[in-house]
């Protein structure tokens, strides 16, 4: 697409699901509010629960939906069912999102737009949707983390051109840690852009495993893996590891 500026980007939203089936619908119909929404595609990695038969029930309700979201099949595994999303998106730009993270409302126009400016790719501040003192304090954490290091997770919705997705050889096949690896290798093309506007992320995480235990948990798996444990090693300590 060249450096992005002669015209308006497309944009493929990617959706990487697991055993989704009470969270997916929901997460689909947010998506539909977003004017110009060029594609979505929705990749399960073998999911035991009926996440597959929702998303196609979604997909099949109209023709406006079907010309907008598609559903794959990838082997059981985040970076894999993101790349293999990536291989089937025809849009300049590819978005990866998580089932139960909610855009802010501009956020169609605020990619587009920093893809025009000459970004290569890029990532949102983040918000957890519960009203606790303690969750505003997780995520200025990880906005500061990411802004002072150009280190983005999978919470802030990672926007990358195609054609340096491609380039790069998109997410490595690790089990943990593949956006932080590929955020790496993205920071040798250039810097991200920091949209500041919000994703609003479920701290169903936190709630399942206690805040405590999951910020020291995280703060720990990323300290091993930044130490050179073997992504492999890190993952057996992580419970929702792929």
């Amino acid at each position: 697409m060249g450096d992005g500026r002669d015209r308006e980007p497309t944009v493929a939203i990617i959706i990487p699901v697991l055993n989704e089936a009470t969270q997916v619908e929901a997460g689909l119909q947010a998506l539909y509010r977003y004017d110009m929404l060029n594609e979505v595609i929705i990749v399960d990695g073998g999911s035991d629960d009926t996440t597959g038969d929702v998303v196609r029930g979604f997909i099949g309700q109209s023709s406006e939906a079907k010309s907008i979201f598609r559903f794959a099949v990838a082997p059981r595994s985040r970076a894999l069912q993101m790349n293999t999303g990536a291989l089937q998106a025809q849009s300049d730009v590819l978005l990866f999102l998580h089932v139960d993270a909610r855009l802010p409302d501009s956020a169609m126009d605020s990619v587009r737009d920093a893809i025009k400016r000459g970004a290569s790719w890029g990532r949102f501040d983040m918000c957890l949707d519960d009203d606790a003192v303690i969750f505003r304090v997780i995520e200025w954490c990880m906005n500061m983390r990411s802004a002072l290091t150009g280190i983005a997770t999978g919470d802030q919705a990672i926007f990358v051109r195609r054609d340096v997705f491609r380039m790069l050889d998109g997410y490595a096949s690790i089990p943990l840690m593949e956006d932080v690896e590929f955020c790496k290798r993205l920071k040798w093309v250039g810097p991200p852009a920091l949209i500041c506007k919000h994703v609003r992320t479920s701290t169903r995480r936190w709630r399942q495993y206690g805040i405590i235990r999951t910020v020291m948990l995280m703060w720990f798996l990323r300290l091993l893996y930044w130490l050179g444990v073997a992504p492999k090693t890190v993952a057996r300590l992580y419970p929702d590891a792929r």
